[in-house]
């Protein structure tokens, strides 16, 4: 039996993005389709939906509905498909803490990419997804302020990473920089809405596909780039 094709998958996303989760959960399971078949290299990239969201943050249906010219219950309802796709994709964004809930909110992410672009660069892509996934749980099923520093240090403990050097991380001019070539790259390769996945290096699948879009995207690839 031949061995699995291994190919590469930069994505561009932001850890406030419910599609992006939505995305995660479809490519996983076209990832399990493909089992024996294809493998995937998985790293994440910065890419900020919100790059000018001031450190107060913004309640997310009424957030919605400026960003977007809804009225609130239209963004109260293109929730309501986010979280059907969602559950389609088996990832949720359904609050699970503790009641009375806090209040939805969107946050500054810019701290969030450099954590996640330090844990790739110090600790590898198996440990980076790790914290992604614990920074989409900590905002959209525990609602947790991770626009704060000491929030986030926190998920970055809870994933066995260190909190002292992640707070130096923080603090990193070096670190800022290289998270904003990352924000850059995806403007020079044209992306403009996330999730956005490279294949390869060089195939782009853009937005949350059904499993079935990306098992049939990898396998092209894959037999374009056979060696």
């Amino acid at each position: 039996m031949s061995e699995p094709r291994k190919l590469s998958i930069d994505i561009w996303s932001d850890v406030m993005c419910p599609w992006c989760l939505v995305g995660w959960g479809n490519l996983s399971q076209a990832l399990e389709s493909l089992d024996g078949e294809i493998e995937a290299d998985i790293r994440w990239h910065a890419f900020e939906l919100n790059p000018d969201m001031p450190a107060e943050g913004e309640e997310r249906t009424a957030h919605i509905a400026r960003k977007y010219g809804r009225t609130i219950e239209q963004s109260k309802q293109v929730q309501g498909q986010m979280r059907e796709a969602a559950e389609q994709a088996g990832v949720s964004l359904d609050y699970q803490g503790a009641e009375p809930a806090p209040d939805a909110m969107m946050w500054n992410t810019f701290d969030a990419h450099k954590l996640l672009t330090k844990a790739l660069e110090e600790h590898g892509a198996e440990k980076q997804t790790q914290l992604k996934l614990a920074l989409f749980e900590a905002h959209f099923n525990q609602r947790r302020r991770i626009g704060e520093r000491e929030v986030l240090l926190d998920v970055v403990e809870e994933v066995g990473l260190d909190r002292e050097a992640a707070s130096a991380a923080l603090d990193s001019e070096e670190l800022a920089r290289k998270t904003r070539v990352e924000e850059r790259a995806a403007m020079e390769m044209n992306i403009t809405g996330v999730p956005a996945m490279i294949v390869e290096g060089r195939f782009m699948i853009p937005g949350a596909q059904p499993p079935e879009a990306y098992a049939n995207a990898l396998r092209r690839v894959a037999e374009k780039t056979v060696a």
